[in-house]
Order: C-alpha cells, then sequence, then structure tokens
C-alpha cells in the first residue's frame, strides 16, 4: 500500500492517522504541492490522479483519490479497529462531523482557492486570513454545538476517535498555521488535545512528517 503524500496536507494528514488507527504499514510517496513546486501538476503525478490532488492511495497498482471515501474503504477492508461508532445513528453523526469539515470548511479554504483569491481577484494576504478564517467559524460553530452535546466521553462518541475526530484535528491544526484565536470552541479543543495524546495521531502529524 502507498499513500500520495504531502506533509501539510490534511486532506493527506486524515489518511495518515486513520492508516495509524488500524495499524496499517503503508510506504509514502511524497507530492510537493506547495505554490512554486506544484508536482501534484507534473504530467507523472498527473497519470496517478487525473484530479492532480492529494492523497492518493495505491493498492496493489489500483488508485483512488478523496480522503473520505478512502476513509469509508479503509473501514470496509480493514474492520477493526473501527474508525465510526456502533450505533447507526452515532455512524451517521460522526459522518455528518465529518463532511462538514471536509465538505464545507476544508474546500474554501485549500491552496487552489487561496490562490486564485489572491491571483484573480486582487487579494491581500489580510483579506485571505479573513476569507479562511470566516469559514472556519462557520462550522465550527455548528461542530462546538453537537460536541457540547455529546459531553461524558473522552472523544465525541466513547472512548475511542471516530471518523469525526480524524477529520477535525488536521483542520484545527491548519487554523492554528493561519494563527486563529480558537478560544471560543472548548470543545472541539479538548477533542483535539485527547487526540494528540494518541500514537496514532502524533505520527500522522505535519510536524512528525515534515521532509528533512
Amino acid at each position: 500500500m502507498r499513500l500520495y503524500d504531502y506533509w501539510r496536507s490534511s486532506a493527506a494528514y486524515r489518511v495518515r492517522i486513520a492508516l495509524n488507527l488500524k495499524g496499517i504499514s503503508y510506504e509514502q510517496v511524497p507530492v510537493n504541492i506547495a505554490p512554486g513546486s506544484d508536482e501534484q501538476k507534473s504530467a507523472e503525478y498527473k497519470s496517478v490522479n487525473p484530479q492532480m490532488r492529494v492523497p492518493t492511495l495505491d493498492v496493489d497498482g489500483q488508485r483512488a483519490g478523496q480522503s473520505l471515501a478512502i476513509l469509508e474503504w479503509l473501514e470496509e477492508a480493514y474492520p477493526k479497529p473501527s474508525i465510526l461508532p456502533h450505533d447507526s445513528w452515532d455512524r451517521l453523526q460522526a459522518r455528518s462531523f465529518a463532511n462538514t469539515i471536509a465538505c464545507d470548511i476544508h474546500p474554501l479554504n485549500n491552496l487552489a482557492v487561496l490562490s486564485t483569491l489572491r491571483h484573480e481577484f486582487g487579494a491581500d494576504d489580510a483579506s485571505v486570513t479573513r476569507w479562511y478564517h470566516d469559514w472556519i467559524r462557520r462550522g465550527f460553530k455548528a461542530l462546538e454545538a453537537f460536541a457540547a452535546g455529546r459531553s461524558g466521553s473522552r472523544f465525541l462518541f466513547g472512548d475511542a476517535p471516530t471518523m469525526a475526530e480524524i477529520a477535525l484535528v488536521p483542520q484545527i491544526a491548519n487554523a492554528r498555521r493561519f494563527d486563529m484565536d480558537l478560544s471560543a470552541f472548548p470543545g472541539l479543543l479538548a477533542l483535539d488535545k485527547s487526540c494528540l495524546e494518541l500514537d496514532a495521531f502524533k505520527k500522522a502529524s505535519p510536524d512528525a512528517n515534515k521532509p528533512a
């Protein structure tokens, strides 16, 4: 199993966490998507993933992108330990939580969008940061309300993290990277703290995967 990966990509970060939680060995293939390097736009990588994004999971020569789809496949192919709650309604809630991040927050703040804001619409750094913070704030308000109603366990759905936390932790890391004040979201910060105490999350972090 190979993971085409960029150390700072939050989507790739999600997949690294899930692979670690499930104890799956994999080979990392770095793809530098930073502006100026743009390795994802190369003909070589386009043959791997025509969407020219990371992550891409390669299993015996079969390849697929999209981090949440990869998480769902990992859950089907390697069901233990599970990254979804046992109860069917809780499974829906965990997916909903993860999709709020992966579908509503993150796409509006990825490199392509921020670059377009700068180069096509003339946004300066302060404007880009305001944009970035605003979309995180909107999503986190809803997620904080959900987390506040799930108090009583270490994680949202019991004693182990799920797809919800797998999506949350990279998004909080992004918010911190853009110097966002997260004090309005104590429930989310508590979840982040609990997750970062686990080796699976520590080993998946950008700092642990940053090129030497």
